[in-house]
Order: C-alpha cells, then sequence, then structure tokens
C-alpha cells in the first residue's frame, strides 16, 4: 500500500480528501512536517479559500519548499482546488496580488463571467494524450478565479479544459509528476473516486 502524504497547513477539505484517498487504497497520513512528506510515495495539496490566505499559511510553515522540493524530486504530486491555483506564480483576487509556488508560470485570475462562483458539476473536456482523462467525465467545481490560457502552464504539460459561461479554463494540469485538478475529485463522486483510484495506481509505477 502507497503512503500518501497529505499536507497538513490549515486547508479546508483535508479530511474529505484523506477519506476518498483511504477509500481507493492509499495509506494515507497527514501532517506539516517537511521531512515525513518527502519521506511519503506521494504528496497531496489541498486548499480551500483565498490564494493570498492560503499562500500566507503555506509559507508560514515552509511548506512552498517542501512542494519545490518535491516537484525537484520528481515525487508524485496531487494538488487540488486552491492547491492547484497556488502551483502558479502569482494570484490576483479581489484587487491582492499574491506570489504563488511558481511550478507553472501563469497566473490565477478572475473568471470573465457574471455567473459566479462557478459552482456544481461540468464537464471535462477528454484528451487522448492524457494520463488520467481519457473520457468526458463531470466533476464537481467551486471557484471564482483559475487559469486562462495555455501559456499559464509550461510548455511541455498538458491542460486538461473545461468551460463555464462560455469562458474557457484549466480544469486540470498533468506536468511530469504533478496532477492538479481546479475541481474536488473527492466531491466528484464515482467519477472522482475513479480518479483518485487511477493517480494512486501510477504510485506503484516505476
Amino acid at each position: 500500500m502507497r503512503r500518501v502524504h497529505v499536507l497538513d497547513y490549515g486547508s479546508g477539505n483535508i479530511h474529505s480528501a484523506m477519506r476518498a484517498l483511504s477509500s481507493v487504497g492509499a495509506d494515507v497520513r497527514l501532517s506539516s512536517d517537511p521531512r515525513e512528506a518527502l519521506s511519503a510515495d506521494a504528496l497531496v495539496v489541498p486548499g480551500v479559500g483565498a490564494f493570498a490566505a492560503c499562500m500566507a499559511s503555506l509559507t508560514s510553515i515552509g511548506a512552498d519548499d517542501t512542494i519545490r522540493q518535491a516537484v525537484a524530486a520528481q515525487m508524485p504530486i496531487l494538488a487540488i482546488c486552491v492547491g492547484h491555483q497556488i502551483l502558479f506564480s502569482h494570484g490576483v483576487e479581489q484587487g491582492i496580488e499574491a506570489e504563488g509556488v511558481g511550478i507553472f508560470p501563469g497566473v490565477i485570475e478572475k473568471l470573465p463571467t457574471t455567473r459566479l462562483p462557478h459552482m456544481g458539476w461540468n464537464d471535462v473536456a477528454p484528451d487522448p494524450d492524457s494520463r488520467f482523462f481519457h473520457q468526458r467525465h463531470r466533476y464537481y467545481f467551486v471557484h471564482s478565479y483559475a487559469a486562462l490560457t495555455v501559456t499559464d502552464i509550461p510548455v511541455d504539460a498538458r491542460g486538461i479544459w473545461a468551460e463555464h459561461d462560455g469562458t474557457r479554463f484549466l480544469a486540470a494540469v498533468e506536468h511530469g509528476s504533478v496532477l492538479s485538478t481546479q475541481f474536488h475529485p473527492e466531491k466528484s463522486g464515482q467519477a472522482g473516486l475513479s480518479l483518485l483510484r487511477r493517480w494512486v495506481d501510477t504510485l506503484g509505477e516505476s
């Protein structure tokens, strides 16, 4: 059984993510200790709330450096919702610009639509070259901010897209050992559990 470390920095969706990961076969641990995080088989970066507030909590315990070290070591990482957003270079929310972890080069910004927040189930487009999104599925979203262009991600990354009120945005990013999702797989029923199971199954790959 693969040991999956959930990074504890005060995010609100930790326990639902832990339960979902446990249900698909992961040995889930929770800690803010960087040594425990980096000794696991995989790292999960959760996130709920505002970009700047999450980054402040993350940096207060040095977890931003933990994430960078994990990426440099090609450790499998799953980032969820604001955990996905803080992997980008910057976020602009309610006029406040905050620096992100900087794994992806782009900026998180407000969805240019009047129907906000984007909350509920939405289709995520399939991609035949994706490791995880081969078929169209519906996942559960709760957000008003997102990465909006292909230039927001590294050139060798794969962007998985969704659309809300006529606006296309990045629903997920696959880059090296990193899988990050704007949606909440742990709240997305069987489609979300299937995605988590596929991700956990890859942890046994050499």
